[in-house]
């Protein structure tokens, strides 16, 4: 209850403050748009900025993913061989 009666004085208040400064209300409004402006202007250049930023690392980050055959086969045989050099430090540790 406290509260409604509280926001009523205050509406109160502020319509009889607005009847009463209302040129000053009006310059107030008057030189806060075009700051306003200024500044929701400049956020939206940043973040349009920050997005086209995002595009170019994205657009940069693609790569060619074609298997290469002889690359494949290239590294199969070398996992293979470092498996048989695995197996073969296993059977020298086991007969120590």
């Amino acid at each position: 209850m406290k509260t409604l009666i509280g926001g009523a004085v205050a509406a109160v208040l502020g319509i009889i403050g607005l009847s009463v400064w209302w040129k000053p209300f009006l310059q107030l409004i008057a030189g806060a748009i075009p700051a306003m402006l200024v500044l929701g202007g400049g956020l939206a250049i940043y973040l349009g900025f920050d997005e086209l930023k995002d595009s170019w690392k994205k657009d940069d980050t693609t790569f060619d993913t074609s298997t290469d055959e002889e690359g494949v086969d290239k590294y199969k045989q070398e996992i293979d061989d470092l498996k048989k050099e695995i197996e073969t430090l296993k059977t020298d540790k086991e007969d120590e």
